[in-house]
């Protein structure tokens, strides 16, 4: 339900907006800024034919990084030089996306994007690029977990996320890539529909 009392243009303008001002830090260690691995992966999400909340989903996998943080403490960084930044930044992004009104298929693909359920489907191709940050995730899993994952009706959608994710580093790819603002009226209209 939405909690925000923010018109989906007025809310679609300031997540732009919050992409665009505190995107331009550094990447946890790439070469490229938090902004544009997050455009990276909107415009994989494009060209690979994906539906709207789906690209919607990878331009805003990591908002729970650009989130202003009042207090230190509510900072749970990761350890070490595999940092993968804000330490449930997934679970933060998820809940806020869902405060502002977000549809369930878009915020569930931002809540996802670390989850290890996804990791254990592509795990060969991870294990070659991304072995830290799997093993901070939780590693590979099974059971109870791998059977949910396999009925989940998302999972080919994560695994698409999870691969434009770990994919989406590439320097000097930003006259190729789209603007945070080209993706506005595709947000605005997701949001319209939730209504």
């Amino acid at each position: 339900m939405r909690s925000q009392a923010l018109s989906p243009e007025l809310t679609t303008n300031n997540l732009i907006s919050l992409l665009e001002d505190r995107g331009t830090g550094d990447y946890i260690g790439e070469s490229i800024s938090q902004l544009e691995h997050c455009l990276q992966c909107a415009h994989f999400g494009v060209q690979s034919g994906s539906d709207d909340e789906t690209v919607i989903a990878a331009l805003l996998h990591d908002i729970g990084q650009f989130l202003p943080v009042d207090a230190a403490e509510d900072v749970q960084m990761a350890s070490g030089a595999s940092s993968v930044g804000r330490v449930g930044h997934e679970t933060i992004g998820e809940e806020y996306l869902k405060s502002l009104g977000f549809g369930e298929h878009v915020s569930r693909l931002v809540g996802s994007h670390i989850s290890h359920c996804c990791r254990r489907v592509i795990l060969p191709w991870l294990i070659k690029r991304v072995k830290a940050e799997f093993e901070i995730s939780g590693g590979a899993f099974v059971g109870d977990e791998l059977e949910a994952f396999e009925c989940d009706p998302l999972k080919v959608e994560m695994v698409k996320l999870r691969q434009w994710d770990d994919s989406a580093k590439i320097p000097d790819l930003e006259k190729e890539t789209p603007r945070a603002s080209s993706y506005g009226k595709m947000i605005q209209k997701h949001l319209e529909k939730q209504l």
